[in-house]
């Protein structure tokens, strides 16, 4: 992971341009935006990939060749979660909250073509910039909203939902009023009754946002798992988790297997060993709801 750089947009802006002659020659797009500095560096190993950082910290990767490839652990963990929601290829309702360089939108769009997609993005400079330089199948059914997440979701149909990914965001932590019981409401209200919430989470020892988060999803929906590095449930290092609900049982079996077999493997949590995970944690409402924890500066070096 790389450090965040003080480079002025204007001195590189026009080097970026590289982009679209091939990525030999390809350099860095550099711009701000109103989350901070974005940086599009090219992926000197894939033709047309690139990585998304703001203000140094990475947020997404994207192969325009290959949509399907998910090089991010956390996000290969969501993309076993778009996998296992419905029989291979079968289109989706997807909402995304929270939308970086729109990759997991593009994963769906790949994987399950003729999905009906929103994504919120509240940074618009940020939608604009990736929209330019990493422009989208013309044919993916993916509307993008430049609005708050939580205000975004409030516009969506009671029970329209096959799945709701939350990947959300600010200065590297999760905004506080995504993290309550009140938001998750939200949640519950859009997706249908066997479908799925799925949220990327972070937290470092002693785990206390995670175990909140894991009780706070339990008010709404009966059926859980966790997805995470071995290393950061036992609250060893700062890293993400996936958070994964449902009205109805989860494929746990098949999660586990996909998980395991991971690059770097991960542990699915879940029934009674969940449980004892969260160790009595309270559920977060909005008057008490406070930002995830930030990363330790050592996390992006």
């Amino acid at each position: 992971m790389a450090r965040a750089r003080n480079k002025r947009a204007d001195d590189r802006r026009a080097a970026g341009r590289g982009a679209r002659r091939g990525q030999a020659s390809a350099e860095p797009v550099v711009e701000p935006v109103d989350g901070g500095l974005a940086e599009l560096m090219p992926d000197r190993d894939r033709a047309r990939a690139w990585t998304l950082l703001i203000d140094g910290a990475p947020q997404s990767h994207v192969d325009l060749d290959d949509p399907a490839y998910l090089s991010f652990e956390y996000q290969r963990r969501l993309g076993h979660v778009i996998d296992l929601v419905a029989p291979p290829g079968k289109p989706v309702h997807a909402v995304h909250l929270g939308g970086g360089a729109l990759t997991l939108a593009r994963y769906t769009a790949a994987t399950r073509p003729r999905s009906t997609q929103q994504v919120v993005e509240r940074d618009a400079a940020l939608v604009q910039l990736v929209r330019r330089e990493l422009p989208l199948d013309p044919n993916a059914r993916i509307r993008v909203r430049s609005v708050d997440a939580r205000e975004g979701l409030a516009k969506v149909p009671d029970d329209w939902a096959d799945l709701v990914i939350a990947d959300v965001f600010s200065g590297a932590r999760t905004p506080a009023h995504l993290t309550s019981v009140e938001f998750v409401a939200e949640v519950r209200r859009v997706v249908k009754a066997g479908g799925v919430y799925a949220a990327n989470l972070a937290d470092g020892p002693p785990l206390a946002h995670l175990r909140g988060q894991i009780a706070t999803v339990a008010v709404a929906f009966p059926e859980l798992a966790l997805v995470a590095d071995p290393t950061v449930l036992r609250g060893k290092r700062f890293g993400n988790a996936v958070l994964v609900a449902s009205g109805q049982p989860l494929p746990i079996a098949e999660l586990t297997r996909r998980a395991a077999s991971d690059p770097h493997p991960g542990r699915v949590e879940h029934g009674k060993e969940l449980t004892d995970f969260t160790g009595g944690a309270i559920p977060v409402t909005d008057a008490a709801a406070v930002a995830s924890p930030p990363p330790p500066p050592s996390v992006f070096r």
